[in-house]
Formats: C-alpha cells, structure tokens, sequence
C-alpha cells in the first residue's frame, strides 16, 4: 500500500485527453501530446500568513517564476465570518493558537491536470477554492465541515483531492476540476496529513489530535484526543483498517511518546512508512506488512533550542519529512531545531545539519536531486543536494511558507497581472 508522489502530470494529462477521446487515434495522439508539452513543471510554496503562494521553478536554480493571490475574495469572506458569530469565534481561535497570531490563509495546494488552475485550502475559511491562474478569480468553492480545512493529497491521476476538516474529524474527496464532492469519511481527532497510494486504491490519514494545550508532558498524553491511521478505499471511502501507533509505540518501548503522527513518506514500494510524532527530534520506521514499527533515528538538538515542550509550535518539534525517488535517502526538517538534513536510508545516518530558520515542510524536486524545505522563520524555501546533504540555494517568498507542492501550469504562464 501507500505512498504518494506526483510528479509527472504531464504523460497524465495525456491520458485523460486519450480516455475522453475513446479509441486512440493519431489525431488524438497528437492533441494529447501537445497539451502535455504545453504544460511547465513548477513548485507551489503556500505563503500561510500572507495568503499568496508563489510559483517557482522545479528545479535547478528555483527561480521565481509568478505569485498568486489565493484570498481574492478575501472581502466576501471576512464579510460572511463577521455575520456568524460561531465563525468568528473559530476564526479568532485559528489566529491566536495555530496561526500564532496571524490568519491562516492557505495550508496546501495542488495544479489541476490542465495546469489552468490551483486548488487551495485555506484554514482560516475553513474551505477549499479553485482560482483561475489566468484571471486569478475563484472557480469553486467548498465549504468544508466544520470550522478548518487543513492538508490534502492529490490522487496519483491528478482528478481527485482529499481535504483534512480538522474541526470535523472528517476528510472530504472532491472532484478537482468542478469542487464537487465525491464522498467523505471519519477520521480520529484533528485530521492531519493524507496520503494516497501510488495506484490511488486507497487513502491514509493521520490524525494528531489536540495540539494547541499546554498539557504536554508525556503523563497529559491521553487528554490530546484519539489520534490514529484511518486507511479507507479511495473507490467507496469504507473504511479498511485502523492504525494506532500507541501499542505498536509500546511495544518497541517508547511509552512516553505520544502516538500524533505528523507528516509521513512511504518507501517507493509502499512497504515502509517513515514518520514523525509530536515532540520528537527524529522519526520512526513502520513496516507496512508486520505491522510493527522496526526501527527509530534519533536526531541532534539544538543547544538553544528550549526544552520546555509549550513553547514548541503545535507541540512539533521536527515536522516535515520527504525521500528521494530511488528511496536511498531522507530528507527531515527539523522545525524547532533550526536545522534540516539529509538521513542514509539504510544506515539511518544523518548528513550535514544545514541551518535552517523554522522549516516547517520537506519535499522533492523536479528533477528529484534535492530536497525542498521551506523556512517559515526565514521566509524562503531551501533545496538541500541529496547526494551531499549540503545546502545548493535558498529563493525569497512570502510570508511564513508551508507546504510546498509540485505541479504545472501552462507553459508560457508568468504570473498574475498585478500579483
């Protein structure tokens, strides 16, 4: 099972121009051919706090290619939350505890096929949007249940996306071209990270639980929630397995660590997931097939790092995880640690600590050579060489980056007028 990694929506988009066709023809060969050439690999990088996301290149030097504005009915929402009473509640609460002070305006985000749009949730409006990348105006909206949209994952044909309602305890799939949902399920407390398998078959999801109390030393533990695995069929969205890491934690004798498991990658045969837990400055290794977790890296600490678990942002302490597509190589992000490296696979040594101000998300890129970190206290993201583990170049963005996603827009797009 599992594991998730869209690079290549080009041959994609192809094959859904030969599937809407019928039977292949050369006529159709062709159409499908030059709309996948007509589409450019690039990164989304989610500016959370200014609600923008700027578009760079893939790989190579990561140069700045446009800047999206992913709030352009900013006005209409903020109108529409100030008339409920039970939204503004919810979206004081998002600013003053997870957003630490500033609106969360976009979480993560996805191309669709046609790289014509991108789809983004938004927590603090607690829905997803489709905007236009040429006019830069909304498509769809979703609402999401509840009062908080979080991450997503984008299934491996690119026409469907999962959306965490953290609020709900529920995962939306929705059609990406028109926002129309495709069926739901439960989750645990506070859905987190999804992930689809490499044949779309089926969806993980973590659930963290509550991360905003200050209840965190180990013996609080239980008060975080119902935090799990919920793996359901991304067909029927019927559940077909529950895993919690709290027996499996127990049984590889760390009954202090808390069972949130926060971002995860699956090993290109989907028989290994390599994840991390709240307060923890490394990540464990889960053998699919046994079930059992086989193996734990503990990683540095940063001397200035407080060791006082409340001052940890959403009681993280290393969050963002990516491999390398040969699967020899990890690449972690050592959020409260400032510093992120690149980890041996089967040795599970680390490489060089790079400096790093927050980073707060890891990912691949194009070329699948480097590992992309977004600092969030330095407002850039980073590539790091996965063959050396030494720091290749950082890109100016926006505010407080977050997820950073690849995907494609039209070819000769250069951004937004205005933007």
């Amino acid at each position: 099972m599992p594991a998730f990694r869209s690079r290549h929506l080009c041959s994609v988009a192809a094959a859904l121009v030969l599937t809407a066709a019928g039977p292949a023809t050369a006529a159709s060969a062709a159409a499908a051919a030059s709309d996948a050439s007509a589409l450019r690999e690039v990164m989304f990088v989610g500016n959370n706090w200014d609600g923008t996301a700027d578009v760079i290149k893939s790989s190579g030097d990561f140069a700045k290619v446009g800047r999206i504005n992913v709030v352009p009915d900013k006005d209409a929402r903020m109108a529409a939350i100030n008339a409920d009473p039970i939204k503004w509640i919810y979206f004081q609460a998002i600013r003053n505890s997870v957003g630490e002070g500033h609106d969360q305006f976009v979480d993560d985000m996805y191309s669709t096929p046609d790289g014509k749009s991108v789809v983004v949730s938004r927590p603090s409006f607690a829905d997803v949007v489709s905007i236009d990348l040429a006019t830069g105006k909304v498509n769809w909206r979703f609402p999401v249940s509840g009062y908080r949209a979080d991450h997503m994952a984008v299934s491996p044909d690119g026409t469907r996306v999962a959306v965490s309602a953290s609020t709900a305890n529920t995962v939306h799939v929705l059609d990406i071209n028109t926002g129309k949902q495709l069926g739901s399920f439960a989750t645990g407390d506070k859905p987190h990270e999804n992930i689809f398998s490499k044949d779309g078959k089926y969806i993980w999801n973590m659930a963290i639980g509550d991360v905003n109390t200050s209840l965190d030393d180990p013996g609080w533990d239980w008060t975080k929630g119902d935090r799990h695995i919920t793996v359901v069929d991304a067909t029927t969205f019927k559940q077909v397995k529950i895993i919690d890491m709290r027996s499996r934690l127990d049984a590889f004798g760390l009954k202090d660590f808390s069972d949130a498991v926060r971002p995860a990658v699956f090993s290109p045969d989907e028989s290994k997931l390599y994840f991390q837990v709240s307060f923890f400055n490394g990540f464990l290794e889960y053998d699919v097939a046994s079930d059992k977790i086989t193996r734990m890296k503990t990683l540095p600490k940063n001397p200035a790092t407080s060791e006082d678990r409340t001052t940890w942002v959403n009681d993280s302490r290393h969050h963002g995880i990516s491999m390398n597509p040969s699967g020899t190589k990890l690449c972690v992000a050592g959020t409260m640690d400032d510093y992120a490296t690149v980890v041996d696979r089967s040795t599970l040594q680390e490489g060089p600590l790079v400096t790093a101000s927050k980073p707060y998300w890891a990912t691949v890129s194009g070329d699948g050579k480097d590992c992309i970190i977004s600092e969030s206290g330095a407002d850039q993201v980073t590539a790091i060489d996965f063959a050396t583990g030494q720091k290749v170049t950082s890109v100016a963005v926006g505010d407080h980056p977050q997820r950073v996603r690849l995907g494609h827009v039209q070819a000769d797009w250069t951004g937004l007028s205005g933007s």
